[in-house]
């Protein structure tokens, strides 16, 4: 499959907004598209999770805080592209595989992956309006607290 995200950063608070995401997934031949398409959903968000928000975080000897979904922060309705599309690529049957579909419920997990990188383009835009040009470090997930310090500015510059 692919996708596109489209985002929005504030780069006073680290926050950001999935503005737009387009999906076209290769399902083979479908056996439900409405099933399929629930599955693309549902693995992208959680992909958005992944991404952008389910950080790890350790003691300093070394025991995980972060063991759950009630000690991070997953994906919520605000976090859905505010327009998702998906579509499903058509006459690309899997003649080895089981009424020729093919696997659709992880695969989409990393299709989030163009909504990190709809963040980091958006910072580099950021960082070229203030006179800053060249590669930068951004690790995932893309936090609010990572997508701040990663717009350099004169606070940013107090804590680098």
């Amino acid at each position: 499959g692919v996708s596109c995200s489209e985002v929005e950063i504030d780069c006073l608070t680290g926050d950001h907004k999935n503005l737009r995401t387009d999906i076209v997934m290769d399902v083979g031949t479908s056996l439900n598209p409405a099933i399929d398409i629930g599955q693309i959903e549902g693995a992208f968000v959680q992909g958005i999770g992944l991404f952008t928000m389910e950080e790890l975080r350790y003691s300093p000897e070394g025991n995980l805080y972060t063991k759950g979904p009630g000690m991070y922060k997953i994906p919520a309705f605000g976090d859905i592209p505010s327009e998702f599309h998906v579509s499903l690529l058509r006459d690309c049957p899997n003649s080895k595989a089981i009424y020729s579909s093919k696997a659709v419920g992880e695969p989409p997990l990393f299709l989030a992956a163009s909504v990190f990188y709809a963040i980091k383009d958006a910072i580099l835009s950021a960082r070229e309006e203030s006179g800053l040009k060249g590669t930068f470090r951004l690790d995932s997930p893309a936090t609010p607290e990572r997508i701040r310090n990663a717009c350099v500015d004169s606070f940013t510059k107090l804590v680098s």
